[in-house]
C-alpha cells in the first residue's frame, strides 16, 4: 500500500487507551517487534467475527498482541508462549497492568519446547503465530493440530519486508528469511487440511481456516 492510503486508514482507526498507547511507544523506543498497526485491526476484526473461546498465540514479546486480542473478544482466554525471559517478566507486567492476568496465561519457553503444557490448554479456536520467521511451518505443524473444524490460523509477516516477492533484496540475512517465508506460504497454500488466503495488509497475514 502506498503512503497516502496507510495514512488514511490509520485515522479510521479507533482511539487506543492509555496503556496500548503506551505500549506500542515502548516497543518503538525498545525497538520490540509488535503488529503493524493495520494488520492487528484485520486481526482484532477475525478474532470479533470468530469469537474464539481459547487463543494460542505463539511469539508474545511484550503482551501488545496478547493484551489486545484478550481485549477484542471479553469472553477468550489467550494462551501465549515466549522464549524471552525478559520480555516475558515485561509481558506479565503489561498484563496485571490490562488487569488480564485471569484471562491471559503465559508460557515461559520455546514454542517448538513446550507443546506438552501447551496441550494442556487445547483445543484452541484460534492461533496465532508471530514469532521467529524461520520456524513458522514447524510452529504450524504442532499446534494446527489442536484446532478443530472451523478453526482459525493466522500468521503474521509472510510477505516480509518485500523479501518474499522479490521486491525487496541486498541484505542476505532478511533474503534468507525472505525465503524460508516463501517457502511457508506455498507449503500453507497447498495444504490439505486448511483454507489459505494471504492479505497483503501490514506485512502480510496468512489467514487459514481449517476445513
Amino acid at each position: 500500500m502506498n503512503e497516502k492510503l496507510i495514512n488514511y486508514l490509520l485515522t479510521t482507526i479507533q482511539p487506543k487507551d492509555p496503556l496500548i498507547r503506551r505500549l506500542e511507544q515502548d516497543a518503538k523506543e525498545d525497538h520490540v517487534p509488535i503488529m503493524d498497526p493495520i494488520g492487528i485491526e484485520l486481526l482484532l476484526q477475525l478474532i470479533r467475527v470468530q469469537k474464539p473461546d481459547k487463543i494460542l498465540e505463539i511469539g508474545t514479546a511484550i503482551g501488545y498482541s496478547a493484551i489486545r486480542m484478550a481485549q477484542s473478544h471479553p469472553k477468550t482466554y489467550v494462551v501465549t508462549i515466549e522464549r524471552d525471559e525478559a520480555r516475558a517478566e515485561e509481558a506479565i507486567e503489561n498484563m496485571k497492568q490490562a488487569d488480564l492476568t485471569d484471562r491471559i496465561k503465559l508460557i515461559i519457553g520455546d514454542a517448538l519446547e513446550v507443546e506438552e503444557e501447551v496441550r494442556e490448554s487445547a483445543p484452541f479456536d484460534f492461533v496465532f503465530i508471530d514469532a521467529a520467521k524461520g520456524q513458522y511451518q514447524q510452529f504450524f505443524k504442532i499446534y494446527a493440530k489442536y484446532i478443530p473444524s472451523g478453526g482459525m490460523v493466522v500468521s503474521d509477516n509472510v510477505l516480509f519486508k518485500g523479501y518474499v516477492s522479490g521486491e525487496a533484496s541486498g541484505n542476505q540475512r532478511l533474503e534468507k528469511i525472505g525465503d524460508k517465508i516463501r517457502s511457508y506460504n506455498e507449503w500453507l497454500i497447498k495444504h490439505p487440511d486448511f483454507y489459505t488466503t494471504i492479505v497483503p495488509v501490514g506485512d502480510g497475514i496468512a489467514i487459514s481456516v481449517k476445513r
